[in-house]
């Protein structure tokens, strides 16, 4: 038997779900202050729709659980990262969580601030084309090695941008991006993390116009082992001011970064394709500049431990090497009369120094030889031919409209 005017009526249900536009986009605002003010802004995270923005009040929530994101093309935007603006306050967080999880793509976080969690600050895993835009991420009390262990964190990611954003505290770094394609940092300060910004294990990043201050290193490009995505390599790091990063490390026993100098400007280990130029570099008592292949037992028979194709040119070099925090390295710089050279190279695979200052060489050849052999001599790097300049990284149109 056979109903005409109900599959009409279906027909006419399909079409419309065919052809109807997408729901318009709304704005979510949530208040803080209010008795119900972190469920709200939950629950405010949990129904926003793709388009939508959840907008944050002046103000400070007082949260004691982690938030969570995980749908497409939101946005996030408070009143502003400083004081007055909208501020997560973490402080009383029972969990050693993040303060903010996104799992979805498309998203901009702007314009709030993230203090004093248990765990990192803001992270992003599996997060295409995300935005971190005009943040500020702290643990107020200064270095501790009981803070977060990162800032911002996005990781596994392709497209990502952090621009103008502020990170203090960190007890491994404060701005970090790991296993991810296609980055740009920019525009941003770190100071008092144990790394100021780290690049790792990740492929084409720019790292430009920032400032790292006070952190025990300023801006590192690592390659580890035994990650699902290695190999490192094409990181451009230049016209950022990195300075005084002499904060005593306070990384807790067993983190990679426990392991940097205090003192350390950049520190390229086990990458390739990096260009270090047109960076300002002052009063970082162990080197302005660090590269090192991976020196650690590790299991994994893929890994590639070497630094290669390092390029350091046209950059301005003030007082370094001074306080030098690496074994042996305040007799090294005693029998140099009084410093070590602002360039520091353990000997492993291969770099290229243009700049008009003196390098350091460790002359350990691989990283099988023990550090116990050492024979440091100064060294010309400047006589191999470069590699052509690596490409300036571009991110979609979309992304940098955000930020406008």
């Amino acid at each position: 038997m056979r109903f005409p005017g109900l599959r009409h009526a279906a027909t006419l249900c399909i079409v419309a779900a065919f052809t109807a536009g997408p729901a318009a986009a709304k704005t979510i605002s949530v208040k803080a202050g209010t008795p119900d003010a972190n469920e709200k802004l939950q629950e405010a995270l949990i129904l926003a729709e793709p388009g939508d923005t959840v907008q944050l009040g002046a103000g400070t929530w007082t949260l004691t659980d982690g938030l969570s994101l995980d749908v497409a093309n939101v946005t996030v935007r408070g009143a502003g990262a400083g004081e007055g603006g909208s501020i997560l306050d973490f402080s009383g967080q029972q969990g050693a969580g993040e303060g903010l999880l996104v799992t979805s793509d498309d998203v901009l976080l702007t314009d709030f601030a993230v203090i004093n969690t248990k765990g990192d600050g803001i992270k992003s895993k599996g997060a295409d084309r995300i935005v971190y835009h005009q943040l500020r991420v702290e643990w107020t009390g200064g270095p501790k090695s009981t803070n977060g262990a990162y800032g911002v964190y996005p990781v596994e990611s392709t497209d990502v941008l952090i621009d103008s954003v502020f990170v203090r505290g960190a007890s491994d770094a404060g701005i970090y991006v790991g296993q991810s394609k296609n980055i740009v940092v920019r525009d941003s300060i770190a100071t008092e993390n144990v790394a100021g910004i780290e690049i790792e294990n990740s492929f084409d990043a720019d790292v430009h116009d920032n400032i790292a201050t006070r952190n025990t290193g300023g801006i590192l490009v690592f390659d580890l082992p035994s990650l699902p995505q290695q190999g490192g390599h094409n990181v451009r790091v230049f016209e950022n001011v990195v300075n005084d990063n002499n904060t005593a490390n306070f990384a807790p026993a067993g983190n990679i970064v426990a392991s940097v100098p205090t003192g350390t400007g950049v520190l390229v280990m086990a990458n390739r394709n990096v260009e270090v130029f047109g960076n300002v570099f002052d009063q970082n008592g162990t080197a302005n500049v660090m590269i090192v292949g991976y020196r650690y037992e590790h299991k994994d028979p893929k890994y590639q431990p070497l630094p290669k194709a390092i390029v350091v040119r046209g950059n301005q070099h003030g007082k370094a090497g001074y306080a030098p925090a690496f074994e042996g390295g305040g007799m090294i710089a005693a029998a140099m009369g009084g410093a070590i050279p602002p360039v520091l190279w353990d000997g492993a695979g291969d770099a290229i120094v243009l700049d008009k200052v003196g390098v350091l060489s460790l002359n350990l050849p691989d990283v099988k030889t023990p550090r116990s052999e050492a024979k440091p001599t100064p060294v010309d790097l400047s006589r191999a031919t470069p590699p052509a300049a690596l490409p300036a990284i571009n991110l979609p149109d979309s992304m940098e409209a955000k930020v406008k």
